[in-house]
């Protein structure tokens, strides 16, 4: 079994998790302004995404720049890894490949510790990923305590590129924000994203 195989309430009874659902998490934080880089990029990405409107599309005209431009704008010292193999414990099936993952170390070659924010990419309906997007923030957790580099919090995103839901994970509570985010504007998802990595 792969990570994309859990559902909601799946990884919720597998895991002995307590849900909330619930408001923004997410303390108020100022817009963080895009470089002319990832301006450009998304003015020619996001209509193009949003035409071809495949997952691949996406994530690669979308989610990816927005990913690098977080690295860039905390001056490379986190690594973003795409279409990863995360085999953390294949025997409670967290094993697969993640869409994306953010790990606050510059160590780009292999995945280290600390992970702290897991990316799920979908072609448009975000409810379904839930819970994939939950097992692998579970796995990150674990991969965390396996490494002995623990933190109070792991976050998690479902988005489509151009809409954004987040989650929450500390021990074994999670909380999902209910409200789904646009972008563009980028400003906000950035300041989001930076808030999340930058340990």
């Amino acid at each position: 079994m792969s990570y994309s195989k859990f559902t909601l309430s799946k990884a919720v009874e597998d895991f002995q998790l307590t849900i909330i659902e619930g408001d923004r998490f997410v303390p108020e934080v100022s817009p963080i302004h895009p470089t002319a880089l990832l301006k450009d990029t998304l003015k020619e990405t996001v209509p193009w995404a949003i035409a071809v409107s495949t997952e691949k599309a996406r994530s690669e005209g979308i989610i990816n720049p927005v990913l690098l431009e977080v690295k860039r704008q905390l001056k490379g010292k986190i690594s973003v890894f795409s279409g990863e193999e995360f085999a953390v414990q294949p025997e409670v099936d967290l094993t697969g490949y993640v869409d994306f993952l953010i790990s606050c170390s510059p160590e780009q070659l292999f995945i280290k510790a600390p992970v702290v924010v897991l990316v799920e990419a979908k072609k448009e309906d975000l409810k379904p990923a839930l819970g994939q997007c939950l097992a692998e923030m579970v796995a990150a957790q674990r991969f965390n305590e396996q490494k002995r580099l623990l933190i109070s919090t792991i976050y998690g995103t479902v988005t489509s590129g151009t809409v954004w839901r987040f989650l929450k994970l500390e021990g074994q509570t999670v909380t999902i924000d209910l409200t789904d985010y646009p972008l563009p504007p980028v400003e906000q998802i950035l300041s989001f994203l930076v808030w999340m990595a930058d340990l």
